[in-house]
């Protein structure tokens, strides 16, 4: 479970501090399904439903794709496909020499980028899993269509058997193409949105050809959804969630999410709209953003410490690290860096990180840590569990439907009318 350390944003917090008893009563909203948006709470039981249903026929898949394959095209956008990358980049940022390349499309209108992973798939045997409830997205619909041409140019009538479509139960465009071409299906929860469905097989088919343990995953998950129950200001989700309404009270607006680790950056655009989407509404929110330290440090450290002082951080740290790397002895010494030989990285980097909150707190700025155990399937599925309830927790402290997204639908109406769809 996800340690949070309050510590270095207490000193800005007032005299009462975080509301306890206002996440209280947000989690029990959602626990009892009474709040906004109930209808799209399944997420919570998502992990044992998956052990029980799907979770077989995925691993089979992706065991089929992997044995096959050198490549799998993933096709989707927003919570169809950031928590299956988050994952991956997070688990398995360099490929091992047996996994098949993982190539995301759908998430853009760049014909460079399509006419890029084309070249890079070359003649290799690939397939294609088509994420979305529709299938009218205009993103995704774009690119399927381009890799669906391939495959049936590669393959003829057996293209079929390359194509997997995630997608709605029963209905939808992408639904009936399924059924009428013979596709092989797995299902959206219909009680769960895109941003909170990385533990389905929206998420879980593409980490598991990824070479990913999707088992291990939806099984501490599963044990975390129960241990976050825990009904008091213990919960790490109430103190992540309390603290950063807190602190958005007192006018610090913008949350930048921080990880040490450069693997982590895709996981930090799945908590961007995971929580952006959730709360940015009715004029009020967060504003989510993220940084890569230390690269961003030589960037962005100037802002961070000198800038306007409506940010706080939020620092995700992985206690304990996958290997290890001594600093080298240098003859001569001419970077003057031998004082460092013989101590692990990771050593230095907890320093570092020291070293920033401190400074960082001097110059103005709040920081939440967040402590995961390791860099594995177990610290991701922790990761995800809290982020989730945390969220929902958060949505509901601030007054709104954390669940729907009314404002994403104004720009594909513009969209489609100026690109002249009939009926548009």
């Amino acid at each position: 479970m996800i340690r949070v350390d309050l510590s270095s944003a207490a000193p800005f917090f007032d005299a009462a501090g975080p509301d306890y008893a206002a996440a209280a009563s947000a989690h029990r909203l959602l626990a009892e399904k009474s709040g906004p948006g109930a209808d799209y709470t399944g997420w919570t039981e998502l992990p044992v439903r998956m052990k029980k249903g799907e979770l077989k026929a995925v691993q089979a898949a992706a065991a089929k794709i992997r044995s096959r394959s050198k490549a799998l095209v993933v096709v989707g956008i927003g919570g169809s496909y950031l928590g299956a990358r988050g994952a991956i980049e997070l688990l398995r940022p360099l490929p091992g020499k047996d996994d098949p390349k993982v190539f995301f499309v759908g998430n853009g209108l760049s014909a460079d980028y399509l006419n890029g992973v084309i070249e890079q798939l070359g003649n290799d045997d690939f397939d294609v899993n088509v994420i979305s409830k529709s299938g009218t997205t205009l993103e995704p619909a774009l690119a399927f269509r381009v890799f669906r041409a391939l495959l049936e140019r590669k393959y003829g009538s057996a293209a079929k058997k390359h194509i997997f479509a995630t997608t709605d139960a029963a209905r939808g465009v992408l639904r009936s193409m399924a059924d009428a071409e013979g596709w092989e299906c797995f299902t959206v929860p219909a009680d769960v949105g895109g941003r909170y469905s990385v533990l389905s097989a929206v998420g879980l088919l593409p980490m598991a050809v990824a070479g990913i343990d999707v088992q291990a995953v939806v099984e501490r998950a599963a044990e975390n959804f129960e241990l976050l129950d825990l009904r008091s200001p213990e919960n790490p989700a109430w103190q992540y969630a309390a603290a950063r309404q807190h602190l958005y009270g007192r006018g610090y607006g913008i949350e930048l999410l921080a990880c040490y680790e450069p693997s982590f950056r895709y996981m930090a655009e799945w908590w961007k709209q995971l929580y952006g989407e959730s709360e940015g509404k009715n004029g009020i929110g967060i504003f989510p953003a993220s940084l890569e330290y230390t690269a961003d440090l030589h960037s962005m450290g100037q802002y961070v410490q000198d800038g306007p002082r409506k940010l706080y951080e939020t620092v995700v740290s992985f206690e304990k690290s996958v290997s290890s790397f001594s600093v080298p002895f240098g003859m001569g010494d001419p970077d003057g860096l031998n004082y460092l030989a013989g101590r692990d990285l990771a050593e230095v980097c907890r320093v570092a990180r020291d070293a920033v909150r401190s400074a960082h707190m001097f110059g103005g700025v709040p920081n939440i840590g967040l402590s995961a155990e390791r860099r594995d399937e177990l610290g991701f599925a922790d990761l995800v569990c809290f982020f989730e309830l945390a969220c929902a927790i958060s949505g509901y402290m601030s007054g709104v439907n954390p669940f729907d997204q009314p404002g994403v639908e104004a720009y594909k109406k513009n969209m489609f009318k100026m690109l002249g769809k009939p009926g548009a």
